[in-house]
């Protein structure tokens, strides 16, 4: 008995090691802390964010100070009409996610009941348009985020919903363009493990799951680049969320190397978008958003994090010259812009001093491109001849001579 005992605390040990795939280097933990500053400042800037809350909450780190101020600035209450209305054309299910996800890490109860039953209302309209149309209203990324928002609140959702994630998995659905999309394969693959591990459907559908959930792994593993990334950098954060949540070994040297291509992007300064922040910060701290399931309010702790004080960079006085194409509209025009300027800066730039015009549209990640030149549609930001940009108009700082294509993406 003594014996089994031991063999028993052994194997856990085990499992406790194995769950810590990557141990961030002494020597760079300050990119950590450094990270967690930049986010918590993004708290003191622009709309509230429900996934900055959330980041900040899974973090180790903690100025309860301000993210308690954070949250007050959540408007949970107003996303939900009393009529549970919907517009095809303004759909919210990944909004509605993220809030239900950061009243969860608050354990603050107040909206949430008011927030599951939005959300599920969301989820039909979602699972319908598939059913009609072979595709959610939104995107299989924002339909997957509201499973997995139920899920951490520990709701049943019915299988025929979790059907649809399945089903798009086996038919490769998960694509942006003709790309596969690691960051959408990541959420399915979180939302399908929250769901396995809950413990509360048949032995065949957990089967299917698990199947589903082998191949989003494998299509993660394979999109592992020569520097570490899980498909881009800004994918990645994600893609290691899901393995770790996996656990195994067979992640483990797949999961740091994409640690170490993570740490390396940060000291790069190419983490600047607090929505992309929000999903790293899990990581770097060895947890996802599985954490939120079981979540110790009582265990709060504010190791005293500061908001140190940044002077503002300077925009450099030396101007840069970036060329800026709109194919199939006959336009290209250099236009000049002071160093360090974003993509947005040269849009202004030029419809200022051209016939160029565009507009956009508001999201969590930042302004998106909507309208070039009265032509509205998806626009497709690439530099050169055919590199797509990893970042929005407003995180992307052209160089001095580059071109900036805009392509509207054909139906």
């Amino acid at each position: 008995m003594a014996l089994s005992w031991l063999v028993l605390v052994i194997s856990v040990q085990a499992l406790i090691v194995q769950a810590k795939l990557f141990e961030i280097p002494e020597d760079q933990k300050h990119l950590v802390r450094g990270l967690n500053v930049k986010l918590l400042k993004a708290t003191l800037d622009g709309e509230a964010n429900p996934s900055v809350y959330v980041g900040l909450r899974l973090s180790e780190e903690h100025n309860l100070e301000k993210e308690n101020e954070y949250l007050q600035r959540l408007k949970p209450e107003d996303l939900c009409s009393s009529t549970l209305n919907i517009k095809d054309t303004e759909p919210k299910t990944g909004l509605i996610a993220l809030h239900l996800m950061a009243q969860k890490a608050s354990c603050d109860n107040t909206h949430r009941s008011r927030l599951i039953a939005c959300l599920k209302h969301h989820l039909l309209k979602e699972k319908e348009s598939i059913v009609l149309y072979s595709k959610p209203l939104t995107s299989y990324y924002q339909y997957s985020l509201g499973i997995l928002a139920l899920c951490v609140n520990d709701k049943l959702i019915d299988k025929h919903f979790i059907n649809k994630i399945i089903f798009a998995e086996e038919k490769n659905q998960f694509v942006h363009g003709k790309t596969i999309s690691i960051d959408t394969e990541a959420m399915a693959g979180l939302a399908l493990l929250c769901a396995k591990n809950s413990n509360k459907y048949p032995r065949e559908d957990a089967i299917n799951m698990k199947k589903s959930i082998k191949s989003i792994k494998d299509k993660i593993l394979t999109s592992q680049g020569d520097e570490g990334q899980l498909g881009n950098i800004y994918s990645t954060p994600l893609a290691v969320q899901f393995l770790l949540a996996l656990g195994g070994q067979s992640g483990r040297e797949p999961s740091s190397y994409a640690m170490r291509a993570l740490l390396k992007a940060v000291d790069q300064g190419k983490f600047s978008n607090p929505m992309m922040m929000s999903q790293l910060m899990p990581v770097f701290h060895q947890k996802t958003y599985l954490n939120l399931a079981n979540i110790k309010c009582d265990a709060n702790t504010n190791k005293p994090l500061s908001i140190p004080f940044y002077p503002e960079i300077a925009i450099g006085d030396e101007p840069i010259r970036v060329r800026l194409v709109v194919e199939g509209q006959n336009f290209e025009e250099v236009f000049e812009v002071p160093s360090q300027s974003s993509l947005l800066d040269v849009l202004k730039a030029a419809q200022k001093n051209s016939d160029f015009s565009f507009e956009t549209r508001g999201s969590l990640y930042g302004p998106y491109l909507t309208t070039v030149n009265s032509k509205e549609g998806q626009w497709l930001l690439l530099k050169d001849s055919d590199i797509s940009l990893l970042e929005g108009i407003a995180d992307y700082k052209p160089a001095d001579g580059e071109k900036i294509i805009l392509r509207l993406r054909s139906a």
